[in-house]
C-alpha cells in the first residue's frame, strides 16, 4: 500500500472515531471507561478528542514518503495502534449501517429496561420501526393491544391509515421512520402518566438524534406536548412548523382520532401537504 494511500486511510480511521466520540457527547456521556489486562482507568471525552486530534494532526504533517510514527497516547486502554485497527470495522461501514447498529445497541439496552411496571405488563417492547436514513420521522403516543402483539408502532386500524397518509404525500412506509413517545402499552391503551413520559423520553431523543431526520412529525396531544413541553391543544398547535431542537416539526391529529373523527381528516391532509412541500425543497 502507497503511503498517501495509508495517510488517506488513517485520516478516515480518525475521523470515524471522531464522530463516534462526538455521538457520545451528544447522548450525556462524559467519560469514557478503559480497560485491559489487570488495568481499568477512565478517559474524559475532551481529552479523547484531544488526542485524537494530535494523531491527525501529526499524520497531516508527515510528509509523503516519510515514515508515519503515531504517537504512543493510551486511548481506551491501549495504543493508538491498536485503536485505530479495532475502528477499521466501523470505519467500513456505511452511516446507514452505522446507525442499523447504533439503533440496535439502543434496542437491546431498553429489552432490560423495567423503570417503571409497563415493563412488567408489555408483551414485546415497542421500540420503533423504518428507514434509519430517513429524512421525515413520525412520533406517535404509545402501543395499542396490536402493537404490543406484534412489538412494532402503527399496525392496527390506525397504524393503516397512518400508511395511507405516507402514501398520500408519494412516500412509503419503508421511506420514514416511526416511533413512539412509550415504547411499552399502557395497560387497558389508558393515557401514558407524567413519570411514564419522563423515564421514556431519553430513548426518543436517542431515536431522533440517531435518524437525524429534516422533518418530525408529531401526531396527536402526548407526542406534541411532550416535544414542545407545552400543554396547548393539538387544534391550536396544528397546521404550522415548529422546532425541535433545530429540526421542523409538524403536528397534527393521530390517526386513532381521524378515526372517531373523519371529518378533521382534510385538516391532517392540509398538514401533510405542508410537510411534502417542505421535503420537496431539499
Amino acid at each position: 500500500m502507497h503511503m498517501d494511500e495509508i495517510r488517506r486511510e488513517l485520516a478516515s480511521i480518525i475521523s470515524a472515531v471522531k464522530t463516534r466520540i462526538d455521538m457520545e457527547k451528544r447522548f450525556g456521556v462524559d467519560t469514557i471507561t478503559l480497560s485491559k489486562p489487570n488495568k481499568v482507568t477512565s478517559l474524559s471525552l475532551p481529552n479523547a478528542v484531544t488526542q485524537i486530534e494530535t494523531i491527525e494532526t501529526h499524520v497531516a504533517k508527515k510528509p509523503i514518503g516519510g515514515k508515519i510514527t503515531v504517537p504512543t497516547v493510551e486511548a481506551n486502554g491501549r495504543s493508538p495502534d491498536d485503536a485505530l485497527k479495532t475502528s477499521g470495522d466501523q470505519t467500513s461501514m456505511s452511516e446507514k449501517e452505522q446507525k442499523i447498529k447504533l439503533l440496535e445497541e439502543l434496542r437491546k439496552e431498553m429489552m432490560s429496561c423495567h423503570k417503571c411496571p409497563l415493563g412488567k405488563t408489555r408483551t414485546n417492547l415497542v421500540f420503533g420501526v423504518g428507514n434509519p436514513m430517513a429524512r421525515l420521522m413520525f412520533v406517535g403516543e404509545a402501543p395499542g393491544r396490536d402493537e404490543d402483539l406484534q412489538g412494532e408502532p402503527f399496525v392496527g386500524r390506525a397504524g393503516q391509515l397512518l400508511t395511507k397518509i405516507i402514501e398520500a404525500i408519494g412516500l412509503k412506509r419503508s421511506d420514514v421512520y416511526i416511533a413512539n413517545v412509550l415504547k411499552c402499552r399502557p395497560p387497558g391503551n389508558r393515557n401514558p402518566l407524567p413519570e411514564e413520559i419522563v423515564l421514556c423520553m431519553p430513548y426518543l431523543i436517542k431515536q431522533i438524534e440517531l435518524i437525524q431526520p429534516k422533518v418530525l412529525c408529531a401526531l396527536g396531544t402526548f407526542a406534541a406536548q411532550t416535544l414542545l413541553n407545552t400543554k396547548a391543544p393539538v387544534g391550536t398547535l396544528r397546521g404550522k412548523f415548529h422546532e425541535y431542537k433545530g429540526i421542523p416539526m409538524m403536528i397534527t391529529y393521530h390517526p386513532a382520532y381521524l378515526l372517531r373523527n373523519p371529518n378533521d381528516k382534510a385538516k391532517v391532509w392540509d398538514d401533510m401537504k405542508k410537510v411534502r412541500d417542505f421535503l420537496n425543497e431539499f
